[in-house]
């Protein structure tokens, strides 16, 4: 009866409309005559392939950005002139970079902040409408967590600029190890293909869009067998996993861990990203995609990168590109671009959408905004939004050269945005849910 009303309901032509219910209800006919046991088996069966493709669809957006973080994280912390390459500080450093991915990302974000969901939308906007409703009897307070939102949503727009520029720099800049001849064509390819990424965002991604979880798989499956093959040439490296690393790294050398943070907390950038498309995927299959792909091939990744700084401390350079075999080289950096060139995408299309949230809020003007697909309503484009994030990401690129240099401003951003999601996420759970203090500190203060 749902399914009748829903079709006579749809702007179709009449013959169009009875075409429909006919084959609506020669299905039912059919369904009818099934046994409830085959029935449930193929309730089963379409629940599982859903959540399949949900998951293969939550790896090529959600974890473009946590996905690339290896190509620059653990070099910016030994290049960043603060700590020398010994043992000793390759296996505390490679601690600090393993545990805020397994309690920030996996504990804090998989699984606490992924429950605040707003009729199941996710994202900063979500949680601070979230934030604002769970303190509505407190004006003054709701003013200010209102500030702080939109200014989270403006760091936001600023990760939008950063991201794609350090990324694509760091993919293209495997050339420089391929040989030194390169590295004046870094810059000018680097803005060639972030130019063009920009210029067919307003044909949609529909087309180019299935190929996508192909590569991020491929991706993930390249990280995770490179981290193998060197953990299996020095399995000492391991001993990383072990916390009390960490600990003794920053009991030895508070300051030098203090200032290290900033490039340590880019092994998390992207954990936002699980949150905003919460209402895209769901929990399920964005959890899945985590502990079952991303964060295994990431972990192992890191080791493997250690077990070759341990071996080779000549590869401190760049020790993702170091850890592939000279032959394949060429082909990593193709894919290596080609998965940044695809985190970049998914944050575009964040923006659309985050700006399209706030103008329906009232905070911005009304823009331009454009349909690119016929039967996804979620698929849109917004020229003012496209260009600015394209003259901006070109100028950080022009300014900085370098991934190195946009490093410590993108671990700013990360980090503050980090701290606003946590905020609010704290009157959420305290003031919304009224779980007691203690829990909420715990939960949400690490």
């Amino acid at each position: 009866k749902t399914c009748t009303h829903l079709i006579r309901s749809l702007p179709l032509h009449t013959h169009a409309c009875n075409i429909a219910l006919h084959s609506h209800r020669r299905r039912v006919r059919e369904l009818r005559q099934w046994r409830p046991s085959q029935l449930q088996a193929l309730f089963v069966q379409s629940e599982k392939s859903s959540l399949a493709a949900l998951t293969i669809g939550a790896l090529r957006v959600v974890y473009g950005d946590i996905g690339t973080s290896v190509l620059y994280a653990l070099k910016e912390v030994f290049n960043s002139g603060h700590v020398a390459l010994t043992p000793s500080h390759v296996y505390g450093v490679l601690s600090l970079v393993l545990w805020p991915v397994t309690v920030i990302v996996s504990l804090k974000y998989v699984t606490l902040v992924l429950r605040a969901d707003n009729r199941g939308e996710g994202g900063l906007v979500a949680m601070l409408a979230l934030a604002a409703s769970a303190v509505e009897g407190h004006p003054r307070l709701r003013r200010w967590l209102m500030a702080i939102g939109i200014f989270g949503t403006c760091l936001f727009y600023g990760d939008g600029v950063i991201t794609p520029a350090i990324s694509v720099l760091s993919a293209v800049e495997g050339l420089a190890v391929l040989s030194p001849r390169f590295s004046s064509a870094v810059v000018p390819l680097t803005l060639l293909i972030l130019f063009v990424l920009f210029a067919v965002q307003k044909r949609g991604t529909a087309g180019i869009g299935r190929w996508f979880g192909p590569i991020m798989g491929l991706w993930f499956l390249c990280l995770a067998a490179l981290g193998f093959w060197h953990i299996a040439q020095h399995p000492q490296i391991l001993w990383a996993l072990s916390p009390h690393h960490a600990f003794a790294f920053v009991w030895e050398e508070p300051a030098v861990a203090f200032v290290l943070l900033g490039a340590v907390v880019l092994c998390g950038t992207g954990a936002e990203a699980l949150y905003a498309d919460l209402g895209h995927f769901g929990k399920r299959p964005i959890r899945h995609a985590w502990f079952g792909i991303a964060m295994p091939a990431l972990l192992i990744n890191y080791l493997g990168q250690g077990a070759l700084l341990l071996q080779q401390p000549d590869a401190v350079s760049n020790p993702f590109f170091a850890m592939a075999p000279r032959a394949l080289l060429l082909p990593m950096v193709a894919l290596a671009t080609a998965a940044t060139v695809i985190a970049s995408q998914a944050l575009i299309t964040g923006a659309f959408s985050v700006t399209k949230q706030v103008i329906q809020l009232g905070y911005l003007p009304r823009l331009q905004v454009l349909h690119t697909s016929e039967t996804d309503t979620g698929q849109i484009y917004l020229p003012l939004v496209n260009w600015g994030l394209c003259a901006g990401i070109a100028l950080a690129v022009i300014f900085f050269q370098s991934s190195g240099a946009l490093a410590a401003a993108y671990g700013i951003a990360v980090t503050l945005d980090m701290l606003i999601t946590t905020v609010l996420t704290f009157f959420v759970v305290r003031w919304g849910w009224k779980y007691p203090l203690l829990p909420v500190d715990a939960a949400t203060l690490f």
